[in-house]
């Protein structure tokens, strides 16, 4: 029986799974590379594919997306932007049940986005004003992946969060599916629930481009979200800038943390459903019960010969999926700490106490009832989370992805005075004489009229 989870130290997980490597470190699958060769014509870096394909549609617009899609994904692109009449043809092709849990999903979703604050502040006193200004983004474009298997939790975990910070525009962009290169009716009735503005069909660094730049038929946008594949995310990478990115969401990772007391069906179910996502995918299981360690290890190797997507399970299971034993829980959460995870589940007899604990995940999720695919669908929060380590320092998708904050500075003359010798100061000490020079002017001024100022001692 294969073991597709090794049993580690923590030596040596530091060194394999729970390193974090750069984009540029991991080594590319063959297979990836082998179809980058039959693209380009040459042997090519994904990061100069992407910056090739970006070029290309910022030059022809519409015209490169036909040719990418053609030559990418094999499909000649019906149209770019879904007609109507391909929405309200959607709901009959999928069941009621379907539907019914979109709308769920979409209620607990918005319910959950309406309790973030994004309130500005005026502060009003006897020196001027003071005070931040909330706007929200005018066009948003989401990034839905689907062209292997649709994913309308995707459209739904980024669009209605950005409806509700009040964003104007909001569209969405999806890979065509084979063979005649159109949507999933599953991503039209997301996308509908969400109150999209348009669909549009492109995949890869291609849509990303376009959404960048704008095209004869894809409008420009201010920021773009949501999750896709390695092309996608260097392509965000490379158009940070020009538009604004809300992070580098690249393949998905799970850390689950079990003591002796835990399902290891349940924990191997959990490991399974994110390598499933993607072969490059992480999944690993930090643990201080050998016993357990072995048993998860068998379920892993048992469950899988039920699953449709086994071999990308395989294959991302056996390139950095494993189990580490760690000396007891504390040293489990210090390691996922370390590896900032963008999804850590506690399996524990008791979680809440770790809690406190955890400094650095995307999303924690506590007990074997609140398990991390709930997250994905229906649980309230966006599953869009920091990947990458970058949950050091990033959030999930949330209502501040979609506004910006405007500073507001309205002084007095009393009020100004009080501080203009300060800045005063800083900008001489800086060699800004122009900056002192503007403050200067002003200390000890007086507005008579529309027209003019008085300085103690003379005019001006």
């Amino acid at each position: 029986m294969e073991n597709l989870l090794p049993i580690l130290s923590v030596t040596e997980a530091k060194k394999s799974i729970l390193r974090r490597r750069g984009w540029d470190e991991w080594p590319l699958p063959a297979s990836i590379q082998r179809r980058l060769t039959e693209l380009f014509g040459r042997p090519i870096t994904p990061e100069e594919a992407v910056a090739e394909i970006i070029a290309d549609v910022r030059q022809r617009g519409d015209e490169a997306l036909h040719a990418w899609a053609q030559k990418v994904d094999g499909v000649a692109l019906p149209y770019l932007e879904v007609p109507e009449e391909a929405f309200e043809t959607a709901y009959d092709t999928v069941s009621d049940e379907v539907v019914s849990a979109l709308e769920e999903a979409a209620e607990r979703i918005r319910a959950f986005h309406l309790q973030q604050p994004i309130n500005g502040w005026t502060e009003f006193g006897s020196k001027g004003t003071l005070g931040q200004i909330v706007r929200p983004l005018q066009r948003v474009g989401v990034y839905a992946p689907g062209g292997t298997a649709p994913l309308p939790s995707t459209i739904l975990m980024t669009a209605i969060p950005a409806g509700t910070a009040g964003v104007e525009h909001v569209v969405v962009i999806t890979p065509p599916q084979k063979p005649d290169g159109a949507v999933s009716p599953l991503m039209l009735i997301a996308a509908d629930l969400a109150g999209v503005e348009a669909v549009y069909v492109s995949g890869g660094a291609q849509a990303i481009a376009a959404l960048a730049y704008g095209t004869d038929s894809i409008p420009r946008v201010d920021k773009i979200v949501g999750p896709g594949n390695l092309f996608v995310t260097l392509a965000k990478r490379q158009l940070f800038g020009i538009v604004g990115i809300e992070g580098l969401l690249g393949p998905t990772e799970t850390v689950v943390i079990a003591d002796g007391q835990a399902n290891p069906i349940y924990a191997a179910a959990d490991l399974l459903a994110q390598a499933e996502h993607d072969i490059l995918a992480t999944a690993i299981l930090l643990t201080p019960d050998r016993t357990l360690a072995e048993a998860v290890q068998q379920q892993v190797t048992e469950q899988l010969t039920t699953l449709s997507r086994a071999e990308t399970i395989r294959q991302s299971l056996t390139r950095q999926g494993g189990i580490v034993l760690t000396s007891d829980l504390n040293e489990a959460v210090a390691l996922a700490n370390d590896f900032a995870p963008e999804h850590l589940c506690l399996l524990t007899t008791d979680p809440w106490p770790l809690i406190n604990q955890v400094q650095n995940a995307g999303g924690i999720f506590v007990g074997e009832n609140s398990f991390e695919v709930l997250g994905d669908y229906v649980a309230g929060p966006s599953h869009s989370m920091p990947t990458g380590g970058s949950a050091r320092f990033a959030s999930p998708v949330n209502l501040q992805d979609f506004v910006k904050i405007i500073s507001l500075v309205g002084l007095n003359q009393e009020g100004m005075e009080e501080i203009g010798a300060a800045a005063r100061t800083i900008a001489a000490a800086e060699g800004l004489t122009a900056h002192a020079a503007a403050v200067a002017k002003r200390i000890g001024k007086r507005r008579l009229s529309g027209h003019g100022f008085q300085i103690l001692g003379g005019e001006v």
